[in-house]
Order: structure tokens, then C-alpha cells, then sequence
């Protein structure tokens, strides 16, 4: 077999291959042995038909053709190792030249990975959020604990702002009470904003026992995003008893004896929070000026692939568990089909130039996956998968998708070696040092892009 290279463009090459007939005969043997299995000739036992006769019965063409798509894959995969191309997606192959006993002519054009430089990167520099925590930051999250051990106790009154009413709902669209719009013993706290929109005023002033009807637009069900005429009657209004800040609140709520003790490990817990974000933030913002300087041409194809894939997985997943449609979600989002779809191609362009340009990083730094960082990657996307570790990884395994895994962390690590090298500041001019910090959040920061629908 002779093959050889044209490039079209830098994501794109046309093979040209050369296959003499004699390195078909494997091929053509195994053509021969499946028409046998397939067709009866009266006269020949089933599987014993000659070569000859199944030429005479069925046409030498069958034979070849069917020999031709067998063997096909093979030597475009040979032509490619050959060239030592990185293919992206299925080619497009055409046979020029198919002489019985003489060759097999064909060419196959197909989108590679586009080589890539790698430009000095230590001397980019980004800005972040400086960590911050105030005391009014403090107070609130003790009063957001402290509200989870609010106890209630019913009073005989109007139901006020933060009062916790137990209500019964009835929605109608166009007049009609929906099969998933009735609902009974509703706990619902006045101003919490966790239901409909028009609640807290349809309930204010009810005491037990009394109805409002509002309108309002359904959040979810079978009638998501339609105007519904909401009937609410109020069964039980609760007083909502706060806790006392002090000591005995601080051993109910914690492990801690006194309510300073407390106040402390909340301070710490929000800078914990805010240094996480911060870190987020940097490795979002390197990222942003390594794609800058790197010049990275995207294959057309993939492109459109990884577009109709984000659309695909907005519509028929996220939209569907909604019961929304792309209209209605453009609607509520207040854009225009021509500004989403100019959102998701940049999105989808910037997930492919992310994978392009980790990847190349990881063959450059020579960056490699132990068991131990594949076992905590797999551990947190179980977690948020909502799986156990287990039935996460046998769906990966049997899925084919390790490599897929293996891929986004290195990729995490390969994001994590820039932002090292990185100049971070934050606000007040202070330095960062993230030398030291986890690579879970440079995975995110990889992962968010999307790449992995990418993969070649």
C-alpha cells in the first residue's frame, strides 16, 4: 500500500492511497465466506458454494464491494498511522479507481488537529477578587443558620412577612384545573420567594381558613411558562420563632461552647469559600489570556458538531426537565434566536480552542494521569452526577469513556501549570501564590468549556 498527504487547510487533509489487489485477498476471502452464509444454490450445501459459481449467480461486483467496505477501514487507518496524522471525526472517503485483479485506488479527506505553538506564557498576568469577609458577611450566615433552628407555633391572626403558612393551591390555565396543579398542605414562609410570583401578597392579611385567587406564570409542570389563575386558601398561619443569639444557641447549632467560637469558624469557612472562588477566578482569567495568545483555527465540522451538540443537550435535556421549549426559554433569557445561536457558536469555539490548546500543553510540560488523580477526578464527577463512585465507574468503563477522564485531568493539571507560572494579583495589589492549591478547580475551569464533546 502507497498513501500520501494533501493539506487542504490547517484542520483539514486529503489521503491519497494506492492498494494493490493482492493485499485485498484477505478481504475478498472474507466476502466470498459471508455471501456463503447468506444465499442458497440448489446443488451446494450452505456455506460450500465455490468462488466461481457466486461469481456466475450473485456478479463479481457484489463480491468486490463487499470485500472494498470490509477492507476500507483497515488501510485508512494504516495511511493515517502512517502519516502519523491526529484525525478529528469520520472521513470522507471516495474510490477513484477499482480494477478487478489490478488495484484499489481511494482518497479520504478527513479534519486534523491543527498544529500548535505554544507561546512563553509566564508573563501573563490577571487581576482577581480580593478575599474579603466583613462582619455584616459573618452575622448573616449565623442568621442563616440560626433561621434553620426557627421553631413555629400557630397564631390565631392575619398572616404577616415571615410568617409560615400552610396552604392549598389550585392552578387553572384557559379555565381548566391541571392534572399536576393542585396541590395540599404546602408549607410556604411569606417573603421567601420559593413559590409562585404573587404569593406573598395573595396571602398577606389571610387569616386560617381564608382564599385569594392571583395570576401568575407556572415555573414548572405541564404548563411551565403559561399564565395560570392560581387559587390559594390558607389552612394555618405559624408565628416563626427565631433563637436566641447567645451561648446556648452556639452549642445547639455547633460543635463550639460560645457564640464567638462560632462567629470565628464562620469567618473562616467564608474566607475558605471566597479563597476557592478567587482561585476559580484566576484559573478562569489565565485561561482567557492563554487563548489570546495563542492562535488556534477551528476545523468547520467540529465546530458545527459541537454546536448542534450544546443545542441538542440544551433542548432535549435541560429545556425538556423544565417543560420549556427554546422559545419560551429565549423569552424569559430576553434574546433573540440569532443572539443565542451567536452565543453558543462562540461558547462551542471557545471549548474546542480550550481542548486544542490544554492538550497541546500536556505534550509539551510531558504531563501524565496516576491512578490516584483519576480515582479523585472519577470520585467528584460521581458526586455531582448524583452516583455512587461505583455505578459511576462501570458506567465509565463500559461506556468506553477512561479516556475521556484521563484527558479532562490532565487537562485540569495542564491549566494548573500556567496558572503557576501566572502573575496574580488581587484588587488591593497583593500577590497570590496558588502554587500550592488543589487542581479540582483547574479541572472545572477545563470542564467547563465543554471539550469533552470534542473527543476525537
Amino acid at each position: 500500500m502507497k498513501s500520501a498527504v494533501e493539506t487542504l487547510n490547517p484542520t483539514r487533509v486529503r489521503l491519497t492511497v494506492e492498494v494493490p489487489f493482492e493485499e485485498l485477498k484477505d478481504s475478498l476471502d472474507a466476502a466470498y465466506k459471508k455471501i456463503n452464509q447468506q444465499v442458497t444454490v440448489k446443488g451446494f450445501r450452505k456455506g460450500k458454494i465455490p468462488a466461481r459459481v457466486i461469481d456466475q449467480r450473485f456478479g463479481r461486483g457484489a463480491v468486490l464491494e463487499e470485500a472494498v467496505n470490509d477492507a476500507l477501514p483497515k488501510f485508512y487507518t494504516e495511511a493515517v498511522n502512517e502519516a502519523e496524522l491526529n484525525v478529528l471525526g469520520q472521513p470522507e472517503v471516495d474510490i477513484t479507481e477499482l480494477k478487478d485483479n489490478e488495484t484499489l485506488n481511494f482518497t479520504a479527506e478527513v479534519d486534523v488537529r491543527p498544529t500548535i505553538e505554544i507561546p512563553d506564557y509566564s508573563g501573563i498576568e490577571v487581576e482577581v477578587d480580593a478575599v474579603e469577609v466583613s462582619d455584616e458577611d459573618v452575622d448573616k450566615a449565623v442568621e442563616e443558620l440560626r433561621g434553620r433552628f426557627a421553631s413555629t407555633s400557630p397564631v390565631e391572626r392575619a398572616a404577616e412577612d415571615g410568617d409560615v403558612v400552610t396552604i392549598d393551591l389550585e392552578a387553572k390555565v384557559d379555565g381548566e384545573v391541571l392534572e399536576d396543579g393542585v396541590a395540599k398542605d404546602v408549607s410556604y414562609t411569606i417573603g421567601s420567594g420559593e413559590l409562585l410570583e404573587g404569593i406573598d401578597d395573595a396571602v398577606k392579611g389571610l387569616e386560617a381558613g381564608g382564599e385569594a385567587t392571583f395570576t401568575s406564570e407556572l415555573k414548572g409542570g405541564s404548563a411551565a411558562g403559561k399564565e395560570s389563575e392560581v387559587t390559594v386558601k390558607v389552612t394555618q398561619v405559624a408565628k416563626r420563632e427565631l433563637p436566641e443569639l447567645d451561648d446556648d444557641f452556639a452549642q445547639l447549632a455547633s460543635e463550639f461552647d460560645t457564640l464567638d467560637e462560632l462567629k470565628a469558624d464562620s469567618r473562616k469557612r467564608l474566607e475558605n469559600m471566597k479563597q476557592f472562588d478567587q482561585a476559580t477566578q484566576a484559573q478562569e482569567r489565565v485561561l482567557e489570556k492563554l487563548l489570546e495568545l495563542v492562535e488556534v483555527p477551528v476545523p468547520e465540522k467540529l465546530l458545527a458538531d459541537e454546536i448542534q451538540t450544546r443545542k441538542h443537550n440544551l433542548v432535549n435535556h435541560q429545556l425538556g426537565q423544565m417543560g420549556l421549549d427554546l422559545a419560551k426559554y429565549l423569552e424569559i433569557q430576553g434574546k433573540t434566536e440569532e443572539e443565542f445561536d451567536a452565543e453558543t457558536k462562540e461558547q462551542a469555539e471557545k471549548g474546542i480552542k480550550t481542548q486544542f490548546v490544554l492538550d497541546e500543553l500536556v505534550n509539551k510540560e510531558k504531563l501524565n494521569v496516576n491512578q490516584e488523580e483519576l480515582t479523585e477526578h472519577l470520585m467528584r464527577r460521581a458526586q455531582s452526577s448524583g452516583m455512587s463512585p461505583d455505578q459511576f465507574a462501570q458506567a465509565v468503563v463500559e461506556g468506553g469513556q477512561v479516556p475521556m477522564l484521563v484527558g479532562e485531568v490532565a487537562r485540569g493539571k495542564a491549566l494548573a501549570v500556567v496558572v503557576e507560572a501566572a502573575t496574580v494579583k488581587d484588587t488591593k495589589g497583593e500577590v497570590i501564590d496558588l502554587s500550592d492549591g488543589d487542581e479540582d478547580e483547574a479541572d472545572d475551569s477545563a470542564d467547563a468549556s465543554g471539550e469533552e464533546k470534542t473527543e476525537a
